[in-house]
């Protein structure tokens, strides 16, 4: 049984990290028609020990600082399998999901405050197939897939956020939902999938955790994904289950993986090379995050 090492003051890496976040979020150049639409993401969202690496706080801000601010966030969640197809409530200060157990109050008293998003809520709706229904919660609020990097590469709260289900384990589906989601990307709405590039929990070792070892199921995955999007090959990402190096350690459970075809499917040109966002290991698990237009 490993553990994951908790540091004297939890959070305290997000403490200091959010003064400084706070003042480059404020002056972000907003989205405007001119700038297009804007891209497709996949990120790996982490878990509440993120609020302890003030390397990876890092990245995530810095890579949010290279787009502009975006209108409105449509976020689908490893943490949220459910059909038909479901939104989380749109009113502002929706209290958080804490899906996880075991980690200090701190965790579980942070907040993410966001606006009334029953626009970002409305075109969503609109955009899903006729015959397609789609459930509005009343209640549900954004699951830690999306809160925690959220909380890093938007700290100023100020973005209405909507939340999605992700309703099948099928690529082919998925792609074809977040081909419904890319006009969407044409308002200033920021589309993405949030998973984990491995996520190979029941496997990491003690010395994984807290020793930066990396297991070669973790590091051969990433790499095999890699050389997949710089080809655009999404036949062969689609058939990961089977075809690529690693499996099924680097996923026991398809959840974390399947978000990356939502964002295939809402880009432009789902075959188009990717632009790498945030990479390399964190407790043994790869960190890959990616753009594509």
């Amino acid at each position: 049984m490993v553990s994951v090492v908790i540091p004297e003051k939890p959070v305290g890496a997000y403490d200091a990290f959010l003064p400084g976040a706070l003042e480059r979020a404020r002056v972000q150049r907003e989205w405007t028609p001119a700038d297009g639409p804007l891209p497709a993401l996949f990120l790996s969202h982490g878990a509440p020990p993120t609020f302890d690496d003030g390397p990876w706080l890092h990245q995530f801000l810095d890579w949010a600082q290279t787009l502009p601010k975006p209108k409105a966030i449509l976020i689908v969640s490893a943490h949220w399998e459910d059909a038909p197809l479901a939104i989380s409530s749109p009113a502002a200060g929706t209290p958080l999901v804490y899906d996880f157990g075991g980690f200090p109050q701190r965790y579980y008293q942070l907040r993410y405050d966001t606006p009334d998003a029953t626009e970002l809520a409305h075109r969503v709706a609109a955009v899903m197939p006729d015959g397609e229904p789609l459930h509005q919660h009343t209640s549900r609020g954004l699951d830690h897939g999306a809160w925690v990097p959220l909380m890093a590469m938007y700290p100023t709260a100020d973005i209405p956020v909507v939340q999605m289900s992700m309703p099948s384990q099928d690529p082919i589906r998925l792609m074809a939902l977040g081909r419904r989601l890319a006009e969407l990307r044409e308002e200033g709405i920021l589309v993405i999938g949030s998973g984990f590039m491995t996520h190979g929990l029941p496997f990491l070792t003690q010395e994984m955790f807290t020793g930066g070892a990396v297991p070669s199921w973790s590091s051969d995955f990433d790499a095999w994904v890699a050389d997949a999007l710089a080809r655009g090959d999404v036949d062969e990402l689609a058939a990961y289950a089977t075809r690529a190096p690693g499996m099924p350690y680097a996923h026991p459970t398809p959840d974390h993986f399947l978000p990356v075809f939502i964002t295939l499917g809402s880009a432009t040109d789902p075959q188009a090379p990717v632009r790498t966002g945030i990479d390399g290991f964190t407790m043994g698990c790869a960190k890959r995050s990616f753009t594509l237009d």
